[in-house]
């Protein structure tokens, strides 16, 4: 009842359109995952370590992470050149041609995962709301996470702090 109270909180607060809500994190370690990227090729939690890491939850019908994305490609282009990265997961209900086809057309420059099964966002607090968004550091912990499009300026600050640590 708890997890379906809090649920319908988090999405009557979206729907209000709030741009992001805050999720706790307490530094954990990002949960061990396996991403199977669109060139077939795989990545994993711990291919993130000594990297900042964007990891974004999103998917193709999703609007709010459609209108984000030029926002997370404009990050990424920011600090990729100091130890940053982005690592864009859609949801398993978005079909993979869509993906593949979002990515081509707007030329997405970072890695792109496909969740065919699920259990990335799973494994990632069972992730079902998009856009969801992690930053993990260089440590590979999850420093904070977002529902919604974050206030790009405030997440450019962490990213910054981040990446200023040894």
């Amino acid at each position: 009842m708890k997890r379906i109270l809090s649920g319908v909180v988090v999405a009557a607060v979206l729907a209000a359109g709030a741009a992001a809500l805050y999720l706790g994190t307490g530094n954990a370690a990002a949960p061990e995952s396996t991403f199977v990227l669109l060139d077939g090729s795989r990545k994993t939690t711990a291919d993130l370590k000594g990297k900042v890491t964007l990891v974004n939850f999103w998917a193709t019908s999703c609007v709010t992470c459609v209108a984000e994305m030029p926002k997370v490609i404009a990050t990424y282009e920011k600090y990729k050149g100091r130890g940053y990265d982005t690592l864009a997961v859609a949801m398993s209900y978005d079909p993979p041609s869509y993906v593949v086809n979002y990515a081509e057309t707007r030329k997405l420059p970072f890695k792109v995962a496909i969740d065919n099964t699920g259990a990335v966002a799973k494994s990632w607090g069972d992730v079902q709301l998009t856009p969801t968004t992690y930053v993990v550091n260089k440590r590979g912990e999850i420093v904070k996470s977002f529902v919604g499009e974050p206030d790009f300026a405030e997440l450019h600050k962490l990213i910054e702090k981040l990446l200023a640590e040894a």
